[in-house]
């Protein structure tokens, strides 16, 4: 039985975790965390094809979601849940927007249609507020981030082959190697690196040259809300933030708002499954980062929020801000395989939890992983 060494306990690792475990093969992850604590925790949990760039991105999108719903079916505790999504249109110009995408070509398979105002209360009884219209994208869907990891765990411990070890951070890795900050060394038949924003660790010597860039955003989560929310929820910024949306309608857009542009704002927002609401986000590409979170742009989602539900929103009970790696070329990643049996992963940006089922069986089909 081959054997796999994967450093990283994030939702990118442990989907390869979990990919490698399936074909069979003996698996231990890393993690210098006891517990992931960073981007994979601190997102929506949306599994999100609506907003997917037309090509490749997209297919690897569809099949995610596909993959996604086979986990759920092994893993009930990942918490998915096929909602769908809603994004709204609030002036001419994102109707107009939206109109253009339900009309292009695969707007079946992505699921997607423009409703009238009417009709949106039929999908998300929820939405009260004033609306042109929204687009309803039945292939979105959540996932429950902070159950997501402990279930694939649980899942691949329960049936034997692996094993995940927290607290440790790798400080040297090759080919079917790793040693640790103990000075522990582990050894395996391939070694994937999976370092989220750490770019200046252990892979730093095969990122130096990569089309990588770290993001900081700011998100909030409030207390339950008193009704369900049958659907995820975008914004009209959310236009000017997907690929999906690129096109003339787009670029005719107004400017945005001057404090939603100052932190590149766009308003997402998931209910989760004991109904509280996730809400953001924002932004930030220089570095270095400011060590606080900020009130304005906060106080500026959850007014949207409002508006676009009709109604006040539940306290807000926690706020905080992540980073994640993100490729600033056209690809869904960045994967490196600079020898047999190495290979390095990052640089999903905001499509992490989105594509990571769909990202890791990938790397496992990239010549040079497997023996």
């Amino acid at each position: 039985m081959a054997t796999v060494l994967v450093v990283g306990g994030g939702v990118l690792g442990t989907m390869h975790a979990f990919a490698a475990h399936e074909r069979g093969l003996d698996v231990t992850q890393l993690e210098a965390d006891l517990e992931a604590r960073r981007a994979s925790v601190r997102n929506f949990g949306l599994v999100w094809v609506s907003g997917r760039a037309v090509g490749p991105e997209l297919e690897l999108a569809l099949m995610a979601r596909e993959r996604w719903e086979q986990i759920a079916a092994l893993v009930p505790a990942v918490g998915f849940r096929p909602d769908g999504s809603l994004t709204v249109a609030q002036h001419p110009g994102e109707l107009a927007v939206l109109a253009a995408v339900c009309a292009r070509a695969d707007a079946a398979r992505r699921g997607i249609r423009l409703l009238e105002p009417a009709d949106v209360a039929a999908v998300n009884p929820a939405v009260r507020g004033p609306l042109l219209g929204a687009m309803h994208c039945t292939r979105d869907a959540i996932v429950e981030p902070g159950r997501v990891l402990p279930a694939l765990r649980g899942y691949m411990a329960d049936r034997g082959g692996y094993r995940y070890v927290g607290g440790r951070t790798a400080v040297e890795a090759g080919p079917g190697r790793v040693r640790d900050h103990t000075g522990e060394e582990w050894r395996a038949d391939v070694t994937i690196l999976c370092p989220g924003a750490a770019h200046t660790g252990v892979a730093a010597p095969w990122l130096t040259d990569a089309p990588l860039r770290r993001c900081r955003l700011q998100m909030m989560q409030t207390a339950p809300l008193d009704e369900r929310l049958t659907t995820a929820l975008a914004d009209g910024d959310s236009l000017r933030y997907y690929p999906a949306f690129a096109g003339p309608e787009a670029e005719a857009l107004p400017a945005q708002a001057p404090l939603a542009a100052q932190w590149h704002a766009q308003l997402l927002v998931s209910q989760r499954a004991g109904g509280e609401l996730t809400i953001g986000d924002t932004h930030v590409y220089e570095e270095p980062y400011d060590f606080a979170v900020h009130e304005e742009p906060y106080e500026m989602l959850s007014a949207r929020v409002e508006t676009i539900l009709g109604r006040s929103l539940p306290l807000v009970q926690r706020r905080w801000a992540g980073v994640y790696s993100q490729a600033t070329d056209e690809s869904a990643c960045v994967r490196v395989v600079p020898e047999p049996g190495l290979v390095i992963v990052t640089g999903p940006g905001g499509r992490g939890m989105t594509l990571s089922p769909a990202i890791a069986a990938a790397t496992l089909e990239t010549e040079g992983v497997l023996p």
